[in-house]
């Protein structure tokens, strides 16, 4: 497969599978929703960032070793669904703003570096990730592959996730669609918190197979 082929098949994939409701959307849209634009930006930077890991370890083939290890997917699992319930129960304590001025102070409660963190581990911690890239890998990936066309499948990729939660970030920034979410701002945060934590447990439930 050459280059544009391999380019445009991952396109198709990744585009459907970064749309996909997940963990990662989930914490975009509560970190815009509640801390502001900037936070769902610096947040989807570092889920883009987070693909880092799982396309270096899938290049060199560790994803087919983790995933046919039940130890390792087993650590896995614990590490994301265990940050899945620590995301869920920050959110679950999200208190309503009393004034409208104290708006402002809740739009910078996250530094940039620790939203991008928290993308980061978001998405590098997700137990899914190892068999999804595997797949993905398997199908565009030869052993005759030269670095430069690996490294340029995983930039795409990131490219194409930051793009994505860019665009879902300038959605729910908008000041119409904003405003609507402000007066319920915390019950919004609640809810995306339970949906975390309701991830977290499937996620540490579900049989490996």
């Amino acid at each position: 497969m050459d280059l544009l082929q391999g380019l445009l098949l991952i396109t198709c994939i990744h585009i459907l599978a970064a749309a996909s409701p997940g963990p990662d959307f989930i914490l975009v849209s509560q970190q815009t929703l509640t801390n502001g634009k900037k936070a769902g930006l610096m947040c989807s930077i570092g889920i883009a960032l987070g693909l880092s890991i799982h396309i270096v370890y899938s290049a060199f083939g560790l994803a087919a070793v983790i995933v046919n290890s039940a130890n390792a997917l087993w650590v896995i699992k614990i590490l994301g669904g265990g940050y899945l319930l620590y995301l869920g129960v920050k959110g679950l304590g999200s208190k309503p703003i009393s004034h409208p001025e104290d708006q402002n102070v809740k739009v910078i409660k996250y530094s940039a570096k620790k939203s991008i963190g928290m993308g980061f581990l978001c998405n590098a911690l997700n137990p899914k990730a190892p068999i999804y890239f595997l797949s993905l890998f398997t199908v565009v990936l030869s052993p005759d592959m030269p670095v430069y066309q690996i490294a340029i499948y995983g930039i795409w990729m990131m490219v194409i996730q930051l793009a994505w939660f860019s665009t879902v970030v300038g959605v729910l920034s908008r000041p119409r669609v904003n405003q609507h979410f402000k007066k319920f701002g915390h019950w919004i945060d609640r809810i995306l918190g339970g949906a975390m934590i309701a991830l977290g447990i499937k996620v540490i439930a579900t049989r490996s197979n």
